[in-house]
């Protein structure tokens, strides 16, 4: 099976999704190509960068309301008995991980598609199918106990209380598409499970990978209404982006992406008074203290930062070293960085980003450790370690504190704890770091003081886990994912007391 449709031309497109149905295409102008993301290992004398692969139906604002109409719909339609917001615990559960093993069983699918859309190594795609098989089985897990309302004791005699855990609504969920099964199929579960509807707005980049997924949750028996999915042209990005966020039958936003797009995101919600769960960019550092394994911090820190090209927000974009150990880490770095792939970036606007970032530290003297500001395949920027000075301000050079989003890290030498916490702390984002020591309590107690939502020892930056919380603080975004904390995120409490007749 496949989302795909064929327009009259023939040429393969991906469809909306509204009520359990793929929109017929009504005008072929509507039709955005996605373009082949293997433009690298492409042999033909004009870039396959230009050829389509697919297509993509662009929605309209009036496809919009009716993928909102639909979602409102399905949340309150009294003919299923109450709609989906009072479908049984068991009935969310048993399809939940019906989806995941059907998505599990279509991984090949999955992965072929995050491939030729998003430029991804097989390694990050295959990836991407584990974590989200898990993390959906565990959100499955959680629903009883996350959706437990309370009696609390209440001081008026006569009078009984109750505390409901209930759905906050249709929800628009916008995914990005650096991971792009995991990041949605996350969302999506959760919502689900807590007993919302959804209007996914996929991207553009990935609709196919992303219309795959809405497919999966379908074959599992989804009600139709429950998951709806839209993708519209970046040239209509914002008048469609508003439009959705305003609908008065969404009553909350997740969005994971950038930090520009974020504060655009962000204003809308709160123009149109919208809750909104954000994860946004990072600037995410690696600390390495002086009884560190130096070997495998420098192995983690290069990995962590050139994995997928550097496009993830938990990648390692700041390694900071404490000075009695830094020419030994330094030369350990410097190898382990020679020895990773660099890859390519998901199109060439991303990778020229991160060059000039690159370029600008070059420009002002900046010395590079290994690589450079320069392609090393068609998109893909050679891995790079710059040295920067730890006084330097993020205002005069730009990779002191601007996410490149490339297979890069700037490398700082502090004198102490006390310099490295304060140099990891300043930094407008605040999503993930590590420390790499042997010394638990030490390690411990630095991690209480860094500015960031998930701190891990001995590890690489870009590390979650299905059972624990994920999200930033600062201008990472705010807001929990994973397990219950993700659950409660797409639920509101409501108070209802019965008061008897002796309660005056």
């Amino acid at each position: 099976m496949s989302p795909l449709q064929k327009d009259p031309q023939g040429r393969p497109f991906v469809p909306l999704f509204i009520n359990g149905q793929p929109v017929p295409l009504d005008d072929s102008s509507r039709l955005f190509p996605v373009h082949s993301a293997l433009s690298s290992s492409s042999s033909s004398s004009s870039s396959a960068e230009d050829q389509p692969i697919h297509y993509y139906a662009s929605a309209s604002p009036s496809h919009c309301a009716r993928a909102c109409e639909a979602a409102w719909s399905a949340f309150n339609n009294p003919i299923s008995g109450g709609g989906w917001k009072r479908s049984p615990v068991t009935t969310r559960r048993a399809l939940l991980l019906r989806a995941a093993d059907l998505l599990e069983s279509r991984a090949d699918d999955l992965i072929a598609a995050q491939i030729r859309e998003t430029r991804c190594q097989r390694a990050w795609a295959q990836t991407n199918i584990a974590l989200t098989v898990g993390y959906m089985r565990e959100i499955a897990s959680r629903i009883s106990s996350v959706l437990a309302g309370e009696i609390p004791t209440i001081e008026k005699e006569g009078t009984f209380a109750f505390v409901f855990r209930e759905p906050v609504g249709p929800v628009l969920v916008i995914p990005p598409w650096n991971a792009a099964v995991v990041l949605a199929t996350r969302a999506v579960t959760s919502a689900l499970a807590a007993g919302c509807t959804v209007v996914l707005k996929s991207s553009e980049l990935c609709p196919l990978t992303h219309g795959l997924i809405v497919e999966v949750f379908h074959q599992a028996g989804l009600p139709p209404g429950v998951l709806n999915s839209v993708q519209c042209a970046r040239a209509d990005a914002e008048v469609v982006t508003e439009g959705l966020v305003g609908d008065e039958r969404i009553r909350k936003v997740e969005f994971i992406g950038s930090a520009a797009v974020g504060r655009k995101v962000a204003g809308l919600a709160a123009k149109y008074l919208k809750p909104v769960l954000m994860e946004l960019g990072g600037k995410c550092p690696a600390i390495v203290l002086d009884d560190a394994d130096l070997e495998k911090a420098a192995m983690l820190c290069a990995k962590g930062a050139v994995l997928h090209h550097g496009q993830i927000c938990f990648s390692t974009e700041r390694i900071i070293v404490l000075k009695s150990v830094a020419q030994r880490f330094q030369d350990l770095l410097v190898k382990a960085v020679a020895n990773e792939p660099g890859g390519t970036a998901v199109h060439s606007g991303i990778a020229e980003k991160a060059q000039s970032i690159l370029q600008d530290a070059k420009d002002h003297g900046n010395e590079f450790l290994v690589g450079g500001p320069e392609m090393a395949v068609e998109n893909g920027l050679k891995p790079s370690i710059v040295l920067v000075d730890p006084k330097t301000n993020k205002d005069d050079l730009k990779i002191v504190d601007e996410e490149t989003f490339g297979p890069s890290a700037s490398l700082y030498v502090v004198e102490d704890d006390a310099e490295a916490i304060q140099l990891a702390n300043r930094s407008a984002y605040g999503l993930n770091a590590t420390i790499h020591s042997n010394n638990m309590e030490r390690a411990l107690k630095m991690g209480r003081e860094l500015e960031y939502g998930q701190v891990h020892v001995n590890s690489i930056t870009v590390f979650t886990s299905w059972t624990g919380p994920q999200g930033g603080v600062k201008g990472s975004g705010w807001g929990r994912q994973n397990a219950r904390w993700g659950m409660e995120e797409f639920l509101q409490e409501k108070f209802i007391t019965y008061h008897g007749k002796d309660s005056g």
